[in-house]
């Protein structure tokens, strides 16, 4: 740990100093890095395919569908768009300001910490590295140990396509995270659980250090039958991809559970069955179609919240395991009971809840009831409905009619709120996520006042200043006012 920790104290130390230079200000050396990004993931996309594969069992296809793809979407807009983003905004300052004028600009924040996750831990280690180095930072990126062969191709290429003085990957578990806390950063961004954001945010307390927290939570999917019946066939695929198709449902923006009115939930089960063994085949276990757990910790995990003899009366289709294998079945869940731990902490897993309720306008309280989700999904054509939906419930985001292709859309922003997360990132957001905006007002010496009498200072030399603005622009407004009259 000692050696641990003088490589920190090292690499600290020559990323500040890098920082200081002024090197990554400069937009053509942002602009060289981001491409740099983009040509390390087109040049090692077997590779990165192949270690996805190895951690988490992950298809090639949805190995490029959720990361690598996702990661030169990214590079792609933020390099074709930081000239825009980086320009100066002026502001338009009220006239008791004249002459003065205003504008904002976007500055680094310095150096820092960037904490990824294991699930998708390419797309969640360089998405948030392309936002700290567009806004002109030095980074040092800690990979997740649970993903070891990600983690370790992230250590061993990135120094060869990028600037190793200002941008650095460290290795590690617990342990090293700890050392690395310990220190003094200007911004740390972490994904993963609530629980270690909670440990993140009060380090960081201990230095006043910003912090951008994508979490999680237990996102809802409202199915409003009687609206889309014409069209849920696409319905149940798209909950049945949301659930099971982006590595087994350890994903953040994942189908959590679904709520349905009571008379329509044995259609919805009878129609996701042959739906799950279209997408994943007769045996998803061998099929190679299906992400497997990332852990034998996370397999007795979820085996634990299936053991529950309530939850376990409740499955109507899967609840076989594996643990040696990392195997847990797509598992449907019916009503099991809203008071357990299944329905009380996020699942992050191949298991789905589905709640029923007498009226679909019910679905609401449930929400309500827990914590803010990091998204909230509603099948339905009601526009009633829908302004429910908007008006009393809070969360990161809300889409209807799809699932997590919010995810995927650089125009607008993603996070949480609440117990889901704090700050948000993606596109333009990535960049604002990682620079401070800085006030900048400059003045005019063309108009003042003398001081008749000593005694008055300054301060109040510049309150008579704004008092005859004041009256100069209320005269403006009269003689406006009455030249309307006219």
């Amino acid at each position: 740990m000692e050696a641990m920790k003088e490589t920190v104290e090292e690499s600290l130390r020559e990323m500040r100093d890098t920082f200081a230079s002024g090197r990554t200000r400069s937009l053509k050396w942002r602009k060289r890095q981001i491409t740099a990004i983009y040509e390390m993931v087109k040049d090692n996309e077997d590779k990165l395919c192949s270690v996805l594969f190895q951690d988490l069992g992950k298809h090639s296809t949805e190995a490029f569908r959720d990361e690598l793809g996702h990661v030169l979407r990214s590079a792609t807009v933020a390099i074709n768009c930081l000239d825009k983003w980086a320009v100066p905004k002026q502001s338009n300052l009220p006239l008791l300001f004249f002459p003065a004028k205003g504008k904002v600009i976007s500055e680094p924040y310095g150096t820092v910490l960037v904490l990824s996750s294991w699930n998708f831990p390419i797309s969640l280690s360089l998405d948030p590295l392309i936002g700290a180095i567009a806004a002109g930072n030095t980074v040092l990126l800690k990979s997740s140990e649970l993903s070891p062969n990600a983690s370790a191709f992230l250590a061993k290429t990135i120094p060869a396509y990028l600037d190793n003085k200002a941008i650095k990957v460290i290795e590690g578990g617990p342990d090293v995270a700890t050392i690395l806390l310990q220190h003094q950063w200007d911004k740390i961004f972490f994904t993963g659980s609530p629980k270690i954001g909670r440990i993140i945010m009060a380090a960081a307390a201990q230095h006043l250090t910003p912090v951008t927290l994508e979490l999680g939570g237990k996102c809802p999917t409202i199915v409003d039958y009687p609206t889309i019946s014409k069209n849920i066939k696409s319905v149940v695929k798209r909950i049945t991809g949301g659930k099971w198709g982006s590595c087994s449902g350890q994903a953040c923006i994942s189908v959590d559970y679904v709520l349905i009115e009571k008379s329509f939930a044995s259609s919805l089960i009878d129609m996701l069955k042959p739906t799950i063994r279209s997408f994943f085949g007769e045996n998803p276990k061998e099929s190679g179609c299906l992400s497997r757990i990332v852990s034998k910790q996370h397999v007795q995990r979820l085996s634990r919240l299936l053991n529950d003899p309530r939850v376990r009366a409740s499955i109507v289709y899967g609840g076989s395991i594996d643990e040696e294998n990392l195997y847990v079945e797509p598992t449907i869940l019916l009503d099991p009971p809203l008071d357990s731990e299944i329905m009380n902490e996020e699942i992050f897993g191949p298991i789905l809840p589905i709640i029923t309720v007498r009226d679909i306008q019910d679905s609401i309280g449930i929400i309500k009831s827990k914590a803010k989700p990091l998204a909230i999904y509603a099948f339905t054509n009601d526009e009633n409905l829908k302004t429910r939906i908007l008006s009393e419930t809070s969360s990161g985001s809300v889409t209807f009619n799809d699932v997590m292709i919010q995810y995927m859309c650089d125009a607008l922003p993603f996070g949480g709120v609440g117990e889901s997360g704090i700050g948000r990132y993606h596109g333009k957001y990535s960049f604002d996520c990682f620079s401070h905006e800085k006030a900048i007002m400059e003045g005019s010496l063309a108009m003042d006042l003398e001081a008749r009498y000593p005694p008055w200072n300054s301060f109040k030399l510049s309150f008579i200043r704004l008092a005859f603005s004041e009256a100069y622009f209320k005269l403006l407004l009269l003689m406006l006012g009455l030249k309307r009259s006219k």
